[in-house]
């Protein structure tokens, strides 16, 4: 069952999601001696990449036990404006003592998504699973669209459909645009997963997804740990509209 927490601003929301993951981190670093981290793109990710990357906080994580990935990407070079591998890498990376042989970004820039896909898996293969049959990673970010995606699971795309990759590159019709992402089987397997979900504008999608339940009908609705953790962290404007019976059960700050 999923833990829906609600903080009431936004500076509690950040703080929120830094405490999460510095947790998961040293829980993680005392078990198994490193941190697999997925990291997400957007807005609001960034805004705590950039909190992340302040002294008070930049000190609280494992850096040189802490290995990082990211769930998704567009098909763009690293460099490009449209990066989530270049926004994480100014906001926070470029700031933080992490080797770069411990970045693992998604080769976007390969001739085609599927060379780039194929690429990645064999990253996670050699990195993360460590004998498990699946990449367990400890902490995962995951964001919704207007249209309920998470990560570059769209509605309407092969990649909802896949049961043993645990990454596939693919056209997005809506968008008009290839993307790389990593797959359900992937995302589910791992020990942590938190939404970050902030501000007015996410309220509608997020009304929709709970109160539809787990029908399906939604890819974010998809994400449901197999033997793990998972938070949907919001903000007071994000929540503003959750169904009565929602409500009831989440935790507020």
């Amino acid at each position: 069952m999923a833990l829906i927490v609600i903080e009431k601003s936004q500076d509690a929301f950040l703080e929120a999601a830094s405490h999460r993951i510095v947790n998961a981190a040293e829980e993680s670093v005392r078990a198994r001696d490193r941190f697999l981290w997925v990291l997400s793109g957007g807005k609001t990710p960034n805004q705590l990449y950039a909190l992340l990357a302040q002294p008070s906080h930049r000190d609280r994580l494992p850096w040189s036990k802490t290995h990082v990935f990211w769930g998704d990407e567009r098909c763009v070079p690293p460099d490009h404006a449209d990066s989530n591998f270049r926004a994480a890498q100014e906001a926070l990376l470029s700031h933080v003592p992490i080797s770069p042989n411990r970045i693992h970004r998604i080769p976007a820039d390969m001739e085609s998504p599927s060379d780039a896909a194929t690429a990645y898996e064999k990253t996670l293969h050699e990195i993360v699973v460590g004998g498990e049959p699946a990449p367990r990673f400890d902490f995962v970010m995951l964001g919704v669209g207007d249209d309920g995606h998470t990560a570059s699971l769209f509605p309407g795309t092969p990649a909802l459909n896949e049961t043993r990759r645990w990454v596939v590159g693919q056209r997005v019709p809506s968008l008009g645009a290839d993307r790389i992402t990593l797959t359900f089987p992937a995302l589910n397997a791992a020990r942590h997963v938190m939404f970050l979900c902030a501000g007015q504008g996410k309220a509608s999608i997020l009304k929709e997804i709970f109160q539809d339940g787990a029908s399906g009908r939604y890819p974010a609705q998809g994400i449901l740990p197999v033997d793990g953790e998972l938070v949907w962290l919001l903000d007071a404007a994000a929540a503003s509209q959750l169904p009565a019976g929602v409500l009831s059960k989440s935790v507020k700050s």
